[in-house]
């Protein structure tokens, strides 16, 4: 009883630590980090002590898993470079660093317990640094190999720590070591592959969403657990596992069963990164109380962790910096060099988190200095979620470094769709017969409603409403009205609740289609589009001055409304977009052949190629 009460006070202070992070525009993990250690000192909070076997098999499972599903496989791929670098060279680098400084200020702990500690803060967590990025904002190639970075370097650092450990009891040779870490990552690799083979043929045959999930749940805790039992690295195994069937998901799920199962680890991943960083901040009494009873002087418990903390800091910012040529990310044929600005931002959001701590934990209970190492281990956590956490959104904005663009996201994705309606519709003209023509006409107008629709988001004009806005607004009122009669119709009691359940879920479905779109709007029109030259017609026909008044004399003369207006870059003709009823853009390209169209519209200035279907 008294632990099921502790788990639901845990989730009420993780969702009111969230809302105040909302209102206060502080990351929630840096705000519930301090709340958890404000909490650890009021009387009559109990003692939590987080034990390793706890996290290293109940936590970080299920958070690497969902990590790896958020991951990108062709991402990682292009920043495999720079991600091997952090996550094993600069692990490894961190690790000697760190043993160094605290050799010299303990000359009696004793070089495997040195490097044992070394390997236990050298790890940034695979939570922290991407939680606060994306809160932030960060470019989303650093976001990238920050991620591939964290998903990865628990595994060097638990070997490591591994082999320091054994080195305390036994001697331990140089092969001995190399073994050991072929073994893990080796090891580690063949189990992930074994399991998402054996989870991609189960779910070939599953049709039902709920199993899907089920099978979801089951995968991280199988794949560590499978690998640790033959000393390999469990890490890698869930990563893995979770990198090939988030990249297969596509072909291996159902739609529904994708819906669910990411609705599903959302809420995982939100519940259970915001609990870790709330119980790194409980651990904080305990660890305080066990190392006042030592006899240790104060100069020593204040100067050692600070002293590794700032070690920590340095060797990232000059590692990262000295590597920088090797960091850069691979596009296509060509590798783009790492900037000064995003070198710095990845070597500052090397945060600490909860592998950390219960590394520290596994430190045999008679090493040298133990309670001294657990709070060297707690300040280096706590020290780098607030220093560098704190910090990042400042250094970001010095720095002048650009977030993610909404408006660019738009043009790629209006981009994506009118390939991907290309495609269909060359489908639909071979499937096309005399006696589903009209089919195929309805078919064509609900690929053009979505494609317009995409378009559309791009548009600043103020004042007047484009096609899906209004479409938007309309329908998003008839759900309601829709919403109230099913309801109405429910509290009679004469249609089956499955039914009713069924029907509130497609309203539902819908009208979050429409919200998520009406967000992606706003959110372009209150950041801009910018742009980059994407072909070599876009290349060759430049931003041109807008017309003085630009107006389509066709629809003027038919009495069509336009919508927004397009000018030729090769003669200056405007004409109406293809949201438009006449569509007279489009018309001018088929009958001219001239490839790119600008914006005609004030405050607008990005370009569509007809060519290549491609923007900018």
């Amino acid at each position: 009883m008294e632990i099921a009460l502790v788990l639901v006070l845990l989730a009420l202070v993780v969702i009111i630590g969230e809302t105040l992070s909302q209102r206060l525009g502080a990351p929630a993990p840096l705000l519930l980090t301090v709340i958890g250690v404000g909490l650890s000192f009021l009387p009559g909070v109990p003692e939590i002590h987080l034990q390793p076997e706890i996290v290293l098999i109940g936590l970080l499972p299920p958070l690497l898993y969902t990590a790896s599903l958020s991951t990108s496989l062709v991402d990682l791929k292009a920043n495999l470079r720079p991600i091997m670098l952090l996550s094993v060279a600069a692990v490894l680098v961190t690790m000697v660093a760190v043993a160094v400084v605290t050799k010299a200020l303990l000359p009696d702990i004793g070089w495997p317990v040195a490097l044992a500690i070394g390997a236990i803060v050298a790890p940034p967590d695979a939570v922290a640094a991407t939680a606060v990025g994306r809160r932030i904002g960060l470019p989303r190639r650093v976001v990238s190999v920050l991620e591939g970075e964290s998903l990865l370097n628990d595994a060097t650092a638990l070997v490591a720590l591994r082999t320091s450990i054994a080195a305390m009891v036994g001697g331990v040779s140089a092969s001995g070591v190399l073994g050991d870490f072929l073994v893990a990552a080796g090891g580690g690799v063949l189990v992930g592959l074994v399991v998402y083979k054996v989870v991609a043929w189960v779910r070939r045959r599953l049709h039902d969403p709920l199993l899907d999930t089920a099978v979801s749940f089951v995968t991280p805790f199988a794949a560590y657990l499978l690998a640790e039992t033959i000393y390999a690295s469990g890490v890698i195994s869930v990563v893995v596992a979770g990198l090939l069937l988030s990249h297969r998901s596509s072909t291996l799920q159902t739609a529904q069963g994708r819906i669910v199962e990411s609705t599903t680890w959302r809420t995982i991943s939100f519940l259970l990164e915001n609990v870790v960083f709330l119980l790194i901040g409980l651990q904080a009494r305990w660890i305080v109380e066990d190392l006042s009873g030592t006899d240790l002087a104060l100069g020593t418990i204040v100067g050692v962790p600070l002293a590794v903390l700032v070690t920590v800091v340095v060797v990232r910012l000059a590692w990262v910096h000295l590597t920088r040529p090797l960091l850069g990310s691979r596009l296509g044929d060509r590798r783009e060099p790492a900037g000064a600005a995003e070198t710095t931002l990845i070597g500052w959001a090397g945060m600490r988190g909860v592998v950390t701590l219960a590394a520290a934990l596994i430190l045999p209970v008679d090493a040298p200095y133990r309670d001294l190492l657990l709070l060297v281990a707690l300040t280096v956590v706590a020290g780098t979620l607030l220093l560098q956490g704190l910090t990042l959104p400042a250094l970001t904005r010095a720095l002048r470094v650009r977030p993610p663009d909404p408006a660019d996201d738009a043009l790629a994705r209006a981009t994506l769709l009118q390939q991907a309606t290309s495609a269909g519709l060359a489908r639909l003209e071979e499937l096309e017969t005399a006696e589903n023509s009209a089919v195929a006409s309805t078919i064509r107008q609900r690929l053009d409603q979505r494609t317009f629709a995409a378009w559309e988001q791009l548009s600043t004009t103020e004042g007047r409403q484009t096609p899906s806005e209004a479409y938007a607004e309309l329908r998003r009122t008839m759900i309601v009205r829709e919403r109230e009669r099913v309801l109405h119709i429910r509290a009679k009691g004469k249609v089956p609740s499955p039914v009713v359940r069924q029907v509130l879920g497609m309203l539902d479905l819908e009208e979050s289609m429409i919200d998520s779109s009406t967000t992606a709007r706003e959110d372009i029109r209150a950041t801009g589009s910018d742009g980059h030259l994407q072909c070599a017609e876009l290349r060759a026909y430049p931003v041109a001055a807008r017309a003085s008044d630009p107006r389509c004399e066709l629809c003027e003369r038919e009495g069509i409304e336009v919508v927004a207006l397009r000018q030729c870059l090769e003669c200056g003709h405007v004409a109406c977009c293809d949201s438009s009823p006449a569509q007279h853009a489009s018309a001018h390209h088929r009958d001219t052949g001239h490839p790119v169209m600008q914006s005609a519209e004030p405050g607008e200035s990005w370009r569509w190629c007809y060519v290549h279907h491609l923007a900018t």
